[in-house]
């Protein structure tokens, strides 16, 4: 058990022959009773302040703990934005991809369309060439006939123009062979 100062105090000694000087002990006690007293609050505040220190080294624990913790899920949620970032840019960079080749389809596709309406085209600049050439060809031989006085009104000049201009027109059958060959 701890000594106090009331302790010191309420001490008795027994008294002897010859013994110290009552006075003087009690003179004594009271200088170390109130030493005591002092020391006993300086403990007291040094306590106090052990306490004070611990409760902030705590604190500060706490906060290091809640710190540490904040910065682990900063962290996590870091990862987590880069990798949802990261899958985001790769959907867009595939989507991006399945447009390019969507795109790319549809121009090949429509280069061919092209190709084959500049082949029409070139066929039937062609059919128009022969056309002119057959009924030019015609008229010139007209011009160049012996009989070109007696060519109005006669039947056998009229049958070679007609036979004539029917093959530079009949351009039906010419394109239908064309796209069934083509």
């Amino acid at each position: 058990m701890a000594l106090t100062p009331i302790d010191i105090h309420n001490k008795e000694f027994s008294s002897r022959f010859r013994g110290y000087d009552i006075d003087e002990v009690n003179e004594f006690l009271d200088q170390i009773i109130k030493e005591f007293e002092l020391l006993i609050r300086e403990n007291r505040r040094y306590e106090e302040l052990v306490n004070d220190m611990q409760a902030r080294i705590d604190y500060f624990s706490s906060m290091e703990d809640t710190l540490n913790k904040s910065i682990i899920v900063a962290q996590e949620a870091a990862e987590e934005v880069k990798n949802n970032a990261q899958k985001e840019a790769s959907l867009i960079l595939k989507q991006a991809e399945r447009e390019a080749y969507a795109r790319e389809e549809e121009a090949a596709r429509k280069e061919k369309l092209a190709e084959r309406e500049v082949v029409q085209m070139l066929k039937k600049v062609e059919l128009y060439r022969t056309r002119f050439r057959v009924l030019v060809d015609a008229q010139m031989e007209l011009l160049n006939s012996t009989e070109w006085e007696t060519i109005v009104g006669e039947p056998p000049v009229q049958t070679v123009l007609d036979d004539r201009t029917e093959l530079a027109y009949n351009d039906d059958e010419v394109t239908q062979n064309e796209e069934q060959h083509g």
